[in-house]
């Protein structure tokens, strides 16, 4: 059995300020750290760790490797959030200025990333996780770091409505050798710790 947690990456400077992020590269705020150190000590006991090659991901994840002792830190191109097209590096406002009424209809920009590709590639990306870790006897507990997107599209998949994730928060999986079968959502925040910029990728 294999148990893994895709959880959003702490605060990035662009989270804080409302920009979409999508292939984007913006590094963590000093929000977005001390979420991370906080949340390493609510991870628990993991066999693995993880992330996305982007660096509010791969940062978040090596900061609660670092914390944990579990590492190195294994990362997984797949897991990378959405591309965004045109909508990349804009605040919603500003969205709202060069695309009129996109954000309300749904309507995506040129470059958008399909929601059948995303899903393909992060369905693919669980498996490579289960390859790269192993399985074996008992149950392996993962940890993996990645992006708001990347969990909608997950849950999207296995039928869950779309429900906005905040920063270290995530959704567990689990692989019984067969199948991968959805948990709970959880959060890695304690509580009093500020959890903000869940409005932008």
């Amino acid at each position: 059995m294999v148990r893994l947690l895709v959880a959003r990456h702490g605060q990035s400077v662009w989270n804080a300020v409302g920009r979409w992020q999508g292939r984007a590269d913006p590094p963590l705020s000093e929000v977005g750290l001390a979420q991370a150190r906080a949340a390493a000590a609510t991870v628990g006991a993991v066999d693995a760790v993880i992330a996305s090659p982007l660096e509010r991901a791969l940062v978040t994840a090596t900061v609660i490797s670092e914390s944990i002792g579990v590492g190195p830190v294994m990362v997984e191109a797949g897991l990378q959030e959405r591309y965004a097209g045109e909508f990349q590096g804009l605040t919603r406002t500003e969205i709202d200025e060069r695309f009129p009424g996109y954000l309300t209809s749904g309507q995506r920009p040129p470059g958008w990333e399909p929601d059948h590709i995303v899903t393909e590639r992060a369905l693919a990306a669980l498996d490579s996780i289960t390859e790269m870790v192993g399985g074996g006897p008992g149950t392996c507990e993962i940890l993996a770091i990645a992006h708001a997107g990347i969990i909608y599209s997950l849950e999207a998949h296995f039928g869950e409505n779309f429900v906005r994730i905040d920063n270290l928060n995530g959704r567990w999986f689990a692989h019984d050798g067969t199948r991968w079968s959805l948990g709970e959502r959880t959060s890695l925040i304690p509580e009093g710790v500020e959890v903000t910029g869940a409005d932008s990728q």
